[in-house]
């Protein structure tokens, strides 16, 4: 079904499992600043503990050799190697990832490594954020950082995690960290993110690392009907969450002339910078998204709610219909996977390179069962599925190298908090107990067989 050099991964990120918020000289980021102020998470709940993996990530390292995944994809929290986001390096923040490298070695798995997973050092937003300028370069001086001290050891990178869903859900709807509603406001955020990113991509070569990409998340995006005016919001919708973050990278230019418009003064020359090319294209998939024109769709239950969406939007995002749903509400569409992957190679052709499923996964409320165990049918079936998917992809000629799962353990789950679990492995949040799920046994078994 895959290739027998195909990576099989799991990941996590920095704030969602790390805690020791406050250790070991750490600064503020904007997400300890968000789960501070009440109502901004499900019950008030914060990253300041998740899984203590900064106290036990040997034992989850070790749990990730038993599962016998070729690949760990996690994050480095810039506060913790620069806690004002620029000037000092705070050593004990870099000694902590130097040691988590070693024992991934040391175990036979690869450290795949995210620089930039939204936890923006708090001492940045307050001069801007990511709608400075200023931020994409204090970004690169981060990566160059961090590249120079792990490029030794580390064989994969990205600097970037969903661009999309930190612009949009962070500066232009306010449902993430930092918690700004500035909708279309928000476009400078994305062209200096995707600017940090090429700067970064270069910060990284130039410290000797190599086998670089992104983490960037897309999903097919279907009109509610087939009437001119659904098909032309979806095509909108396409353009501004799917395209506006990979045709820069991809083809060195904006999707639209109106996103352009609302770039920043000078943007033309950046294209190149942006356009820096990469080994590597990573995608994160979970479901499509179902467009209507504004008002075509009455009575029908938005996609978005809960979200504070800008005004005067030419699209309408919907609820999917007719398919299963995790406990969290998303729809499971495995052959989305196939579609999205189909979809960039006839949209890039030669110019996008070979590509990584980078994360993929499901919530359910599961719990420890009177046996001690955690039955989490529906997430076998659910990945189960997806790599049959992802498989029909590569047969028909996509150059697919690897999938990681999101997640390898239960985590905080942003404004979500903690009632949402993708983890393979169960977390109990009181006493930090770790019990792989059934999830975590059958994914075991598949990779055993792949090889």
């Amino acid at each position: 079904m895959f290739p027998k050099d195909f990576m099989w991964g799991v990941a996590t990120a920095a704030y969602q499992i790390e805690g020791a918020v406050k250790e070991d000289g750490r600064g503020t980021s904007i997400w300890d600043t968000f789960v501070a102020e009440p109502g901004r998470v499900r019950n008030n709940e914060t990253g300041e503990v998740a899984c203590d993996h900064y106290h036990r990530y040997r034992e989850d390292v070790e749990l990730i050799r038993q599962l016998g995944a070729d690949a760990y994809r996690f994050s480095i929290a810039w506060p913790r190697i620069q806690p004002a986001g620029r000037g000092d390096v705070n050593a004990k923040g870099l000694d902590f990832y130097d040691r988590l490298v070693d024992e991934l070695l040391a175990a036979g798995i690869k450290p795949a490594v995210t620089l930039f997973h939204w936890d923006l050092p708090q001492a940045l937003e307050d001069e801007g954020g990511w709608l400075s300028r200023e931020t994409a370069y204090r970004f690169a001086d981060y990566a160059t950082i961090v590249g120079s001290r792990l490029a030794d050891r580390v064989p994969m990178w990205m600097p970037l995690n969903e661009p999309v869903v930190f612009s949009m859900f962070g500066y232009a709807t306010g449902h993430h960290a930092p918690g700004k509603s500035l909708g279309f406001g928000a476009l400078p955020v994305v062209h200096h993110a995707l600017l940090g990113h090429g700067l970064a991509t270069q910060a990284l070569r130039a410290a000797g690392c190599d086998n670089i990409g992104i983490a960037s998340n897309h999903a097919p995006t279907w009109a509610a009907s087939e009437s001119d005016a659904d098909r032309e919001a979806a095509e909108t919708y396409d353009t501004l969450i799917n395209w506006m973050y990979a045709d820069p990278i991809l083809r060195g230019s904006y999707p639209d002339p109106l996103i352009s418009a609302g770039m920043p003064e000078g943007w033309e020359d950046d294209m190149a910078t942006i356009s820096t090319p990469l080994d590597w294209f990573g995608i994160n998939y979970y479901q499509p998204v179902l467009v209507a024109a504004p008002g075509a769709a009455q009575g029908k239950a938005s996609a978005m709610e809960g979200a504070r969406l800008p005004e005067g939007l030419p699209f309408e995002p919907l609820e999917l219909t007719g398919y299963p749903v995790t406990d969290f509400g998303w729809s499971v569409v495995p052959d989305g996977l196939r579609e999205i992957v189909t979809t960039f190679h006839e949209r890039y052709g030669q110019l996008l390179p070979p590509v990584y499923i980078t994360e993929s996964g499901c919530s359910y409320h599961d719990t420890v069962g009177e046996d001690g165990a955690v039955h989490d049918a529906a997430r076998v079936a659910y990945h189960e599925a997806h790599l049959n998917s992802l498989s029909q992809a590569i047969a028909a000629g996509a150059d697919v190298r690897g999938y990681f799962v999101w997640s390898i353990l239960d985590n905080f789950e942003w404004a979500a908090g903690y009632q949402e679990r993708f983890g393979l492995v169960h977390v109990d949040f009181e006493t930090q107990t770790r019990t792989p799920k059934d999830s975590f046994y059958w994914w075991q078994g598949t990779i055993a067989a792949s090889r």
